[in-house]
């Protein structure tokens, strides 16, 4: 079966309600989706970083026990891993505090074995951060000339507005190699100053790549392809625990439905079916959801046992 392979940050989440802290869990952007498509069946491997501590210790043990290979994360001697505070409101949305004790950013890894179809995650500040931008940008080179599909999720976050016009170059590039690009309408208002997905598309995003992908909280997800494509998904109501990770659990459910339904790279250059889209859609919606009813930053083990045993019958 292909591979999925994610490259991003990695965090401790301590997530706060009512004051108190409820949970701590390994996390981050692209890392939530790879452990969910870890227990989804989905053969995963993560490319990141950790540093010398329990915490470390303890990040690498959790991708492994969710079945990613670890093989790829580096850990430095003598750093500290980064810790994020998630204070959880009434409507248990988060209001994050960020500590990162690394001397500096560096990223070091072999690169794993990639084949043709393939699918490369990619997302948030760690896909444009110029510190390490040589090395991301190898790895983009490597999944392309390999015909993997690649995946970009902007995840562009207030706290990094100011650096807009210093990281214009490394996002306009994200999104030349990307296959497909998400984002929400938060991260658009921030880089752009613009709240519709036709005026993101056409203005910022068309013009490199085809197929994008808007979200807008609990608002319907937006679709926008190749000949003229646009479709609207309504998001099912459900009751959340917590949203940390509806996000990048959106962005699991997404590429899981591009293994489920056999989305190759040839597929992939030109116009995906309409029908196969709405299939797509579903398997990402149901990720989202299921882990905005738990703590935890990723779909739960029932759920992930039910996505492998549907995966093992399609293939």
């Amino acid at each position: 079966m292909r591979k999925v392979i994610g490259i991003g940050e990695t965090v401790l989440d301590i997530i706060f309600k009512g004051g108190q802290p409820v949970s701590a869990v390994p996390g981050g952007s692209v890392f939530n989706g790879i452990v969910s498509l870890g227990r989804a069946g989905v053969p995963a491997a993560f490319i990141g970083e950790v540093g010398d501590d329990r915490i470390g210790e303890r990040t690498v043990s959790f991708l492994r026990e969710n079945g990613v290979d670890a093989t790829h994360v580096s850990r430095y001697r003598g750093t500290k891993s980064p810790v994020s505070l998630a204070f959880l409101n009434d409507r248990n949305d988060a209001e994050y505090i960020f500590y990162k004790d690394h001397p500096h950013d560096r990223l070091d890894y072999l690169t794993p074995e990639i084949n043709r179809d393939d699918i490369l995650m990619i997302g948030s500040y760690y896909a444009v951060n110029p510190v390490i931008r040589p090395q991301v940008a190898a790895m983009l080179n490597a999944a392309r000339d390999k015909g993997a599909i690649i995946y970009y999720d902007v995840n562009f976050r207030a706290a990094h507005a100011d650096e807009v016009m210093k990281l214009t170059p490394n996002i306009l590039e994200n999104f030349e190699y990307a296959d497909i690009v998400r984002g929400s309408r938060d991260d658009f208002n921030v880089m752009y100053r613009m709240d519709t997905p036709d005026k993101v598309y056409t203005s910022q995003v068309s013009f490199y790549c085809k197929k994008f992908v808007y979200t807008d909280g609990a608002a319907a997800v937006e679709l926008r392809g190749d000949g003229g494509l646009r479709k609207s998904y309504p998001v099912t109501g459900t009751e959340t625990v917590s949203t940390i990770g509806a996000g990048d659990n959106f962005n699991a459910g997404l590429v899981y439905g591009l293994v489920k339904y056999g989305v190759t790279r040839d597929m992939m250059d030109g116009a995906i079916s309409e029908e196969t889209w709405d299939g797509i859609m579903r398997c990402a919606l149901a990720f989202s959801a299921n882990c905005c009813k738990s703590i935890d930053n990723s779909i739960d083990m029932a759920f992930g046992k039910a996505m492998k045993e549907e995966l093992g019958g399609k293939e």
